[in-house]
Order: structure tokens, then sequence, then C-alpha cells
């Protein structure tokens, strides 16, 4: 994880500097010739075939059809369709069938489609699925079997190696992801308040929003899962440890004990409503939620690769800005990152060179990577960064808010914290803090956490 943090960092701070090379770079492909990067592998052609190989066809030289999945807002939808456009009419043999939607019941779909041998030729996926749902490498394929077409020095070698499990290569790592604070502006203004630095100014904002606005105006709103990771980013910031070392949950009883009760401080103290509350809105999510659209919630702790869906989703008027870190008295300052997704062909797919070729443009062509823009976080890939700075894409809250975290975080998200029986609706961390804001005991739920983690974890060895 120490290593993996330093990676992102690095990438991180190069992307500032990335113009400098410029395009055309040369880098040694896995082939060990040389190759422009300017367009990826040849625009995502594969290299003519040696003898020994001209009887098979090059792939997308006959017609053939591919699905691809993933999950996100509207924005990043638009962008990836329009890449997939734009692959197919490259590639008028290869017709792609694109399958989306939101978050909401996504690992279920998935789960489902791996087990019964159904999944898309290319899905987009959580780092830790790679793990989860392919341990002994069973269920996609190894990526390094397409070095022909991908190109794979693009990616730092350590984040690769990151995701060889089972002895392969099963997913492409798109880029770092890290937790930010997003605020609306205006109802900030309209309590005649700024934006919080400090939990204390956080505490404070709770009572003035009561008070000024009204009862149902709060300065944040977060379901059960971001509980989970704003308690987790206090702990760090008091504790300065990751969340589990050596497959086991590192912090003790009594330390989780007080992470919960901070988040219980948050709704005694008006800064963010209960669990019941939310769920009595109407919306599982808190960006389809009408008072997060209205401005009477005005604040979350998000991915900033996920950022975008909740500024699309405010009512006209409303503005929608990055925050610092908040910190308070005695801590340091703290942070988590990870894989942001990975890409992955199912060893199922009838079409997986086809699916390769679809991954390689949108992930290091140029054409593919303008249009995929930075819709899944900042990237990993050299040349696409390349590609975005040159084009001045390398801006907004995102942009920003990955340069910003990436200066504090110390820790990583390790493979098992987001495995479906901790992280999903029906799992411990959704569990634990409905019943913690349902009034239950914090000191067994403290306890119940660390034990159901553990479980997880000697279950699932990484």
């Amino acid at each position: 994880m120490k290593r993996l943090i330093a990676v992102f960092t690095a990438v991180s701070m190069a992307v500032s500097l990335i113009a400098c090379a410029g395009p055309g770079t040369k880098q040694t492909a896995a082939s060990g010739a040389e190759v422009t990067l300017a367009s990826g592998k040849e625009n995502g052609a594969a290299p003519a075939s040696d003898g020994a190989q001209e009887e098979k066809a090059e792939p997308g030289s006959t017609p053939c059809t591919i699905r691809f999945s993933w999950w996100g807002g509207d924005t990043r939808h638009e962008a990836t369709k329009a890449a997939v456009d734009a692959f197919m009419a490259k590639y008028p043999n290869i017709k792609v069938e694109c399958e989306y939607g939101t978050w909401d019941g996504w690992t279920e779909k998935v789960a489902t489609q791996l087990s019964a041998g159904t999944a898309p030729d290319l899905l987009q996926g959580n780092w830790n699925w790679l793990f989860q749902y392919s341990g002994d490498g069973s269920k996609f394929v190894d990526l390094r079997q397409y070095a022909d077409i991908l190109s794979l020095d693009n990616y730092p070698q350590e984040v690769l190696d990151d995701c060889v499990v089972g002895g392969k290569l099963q997913g492409l790592p798109l880029g770092t992801n890290t937790k930010c604070f997003y605020w609306n502006k205006t109802t900030f203004e309209k309590a005649g308040i700024s934006i919080p630095g400090t939990w204390d100014e956080l505490y404070a904002a709770g009572g003035i929003f009561q008070t000024k606005l009204g009862a149902n105006y709060y300065p944040m709103a977060m379901f059960q899962y971001e509980r989970m990771l704003l308690m987790l980013y206090y702990m760090q910031e008091k504790y300065q440890k990751p969340w589990a070392e050596n497959n086991v949950v590192a912090y003790t009883p009594e330390e989780v004990l007080d992470g919960l009760e901070f988040i219980n401080s948050l709704e005694e103290k008006h800064v963010m409503p209960s669990v019941k509350t939310l769920q009595g809105d109407g919306a599982t999510t808190i960006e389809r939620n009408q008072n997060w659209m209205s401005g009477k919630y005005a604040g979350i702790y998000e991915w900033d690769a996920a950022q975008a869906k909740f500024d699309d989703s405010l009512d006209e008027g409303q503005e929608f800005v990055l925050g610092s870190h908040i910190t308070g008295e005695g801590m340091k300052d703290a942070g988590f990152t990870k894989i942001t997704q990975t890409f992955s062909i199912p060893v199922t797919s009838e079409h997986p060179a086809e699916a390769a070729l679809l991954l390689e443009f949108i992930t290091s062509v140029d054409e593919g990577v303008k249009l995929m823009s930075t819709e899944r976080g900042m990237l990993l890939n050299q040349h696409a960064n390349e590609v975005l700075e040159n084009e001045g894409i390398l801006k907004g809250l995102s942009f920003e808010g990955n340069q910003q975290a990436m200066k504090v975080a110390k820790f990583a998200v390790d493979p098992n914290f987001e495995n479906s029986a901790l992280k999903d609706d029906t799992g411990i961390y959704y569990e634990v803090f409905e019943s913690l804001s349902a009034g239950g005991d914090p000191a067994e739920l403290a306890q119940y956490l660390i034990d159901s983690c553990n479980e997880v974890y000697a279950a699932n060895p990484y």
C-alpha cells in the first residue's frame, strides 16, 4: 500500500510537467520495439503478424459484435458513448453494444453475469473485483496476452503489478481516485458563512444552518458507506494508520468507538441528517435527492472522479465548489486513495482481441483519450496524460481535487475494503451505520464492525 501511494503521488506530480515531453515521445513496448506515443500503439492497430501467424485474422478485419459495460453518471455515459462511436467509425467491422447505468445494484448484476458466463466482452470494474471474483484468475483473461494490441508500457509497472491476481494481469488500472469535500457555495452564502476548513467550523455551520435557514437545511448529507469513509478519514487524521494491515483491521475497538462517536456528533450538531431522514426523502443516492438538488443539503465527501454528477444535478443558479481538507486541532494531514477502476476482459468473451482493441482505443489512442477525458478520474496512463495536457483538458474540479488530495494522502485502500460483503447496501458498513444512526450502542457496533471485517479479510486473503 505504501508503494501504491508513492506511485500515485509520483503520477500526480508528473501531470503538471507532462507537457514538456510533448507528443512523439518514444517508449519501449512489451515486445521490445519502440512505439510513438502520439497515437498510442499505432492508433490501436495490432502490428503486422510474422509469417507463422499470417493465417490468423487481425482484430477488426471480420465482422463481429462485442458488448461493453460500465456504471456512472450522465457525463460519463455521454463521454464513453462518444468514444465508442468513434471506435466503430474507425473499425466498421466491430459493432459495440453498450450497457450502462448507475451504481445501484451494479455489483450484483456483474456478479451474476460472471457466475452465469454472460458477462460482456469488456467491463469497467472496481479494483477489488479482481480479488473478490477472480482470486484464482478464472474470470478474466491475462491482458499480457494482448501486449501486441495494448500499450502496457504507458502504465507504471508497480500499479500493473497490483492488478496481477492469480498470476494474471486481470485488469488495466485506469487512474487514481481520492476523497474530497465538495460544497454548494450558494447555500453557505445564504447562511452567511464561509466554507468550513476545520471540524469546529463544520460543527458551527450545523447550528447556523438550523437557525438561519431552517431545520431541513444541513451542511452535509451522506448515506452509510460514505459515513464509513468519512469516519476512516477522521481516524486516519487522528491515529495515522491504514484501516487494515496484514489482512487484519489495524484499529482497536476504542479507536473505532471514537470514530463512531464522531459520526454521531455530526448528527447531534445538525451537520447531517439521520439515515432515516435520508431514506424518507425517497432517493437512494444523494445526487438524486431533491434536498440536494435544491441546496438544502449543501455538502458531500466524495471521490474526485464522481463529483460531476453532483454538480450536474443541482438546480439552476447554484455554485458547486471544491473545499479544503478538513482537519482539527492536534490532527495531522491524512487521506486515502485507490485505483479508480479497472477495465477487464472476461474469459467468456468470444472476441477478446477485438475487446482489447476497444480497450486500447479508449485508453491510449489520442482520439479515444480526448473523448473519454477524466470522467473516470485522473489517469495513470502516461500517454493519455500527455494528450489531455496538450488539449488543456487537465483542469476542473476532479483534477483540482485529485491534485489537492494527493498532497496529503498517506494511505491506500486495500483490496478487501470494498468487498461486496462490506460495501454493498446489504453489507456490514450499511448495517453498522444505519444501526448507529437509529441509536445503536456505539461500543457494541465498534466491536461488531471490527469482527465482521476481520471475517471477510480472513476469507479473502491477498
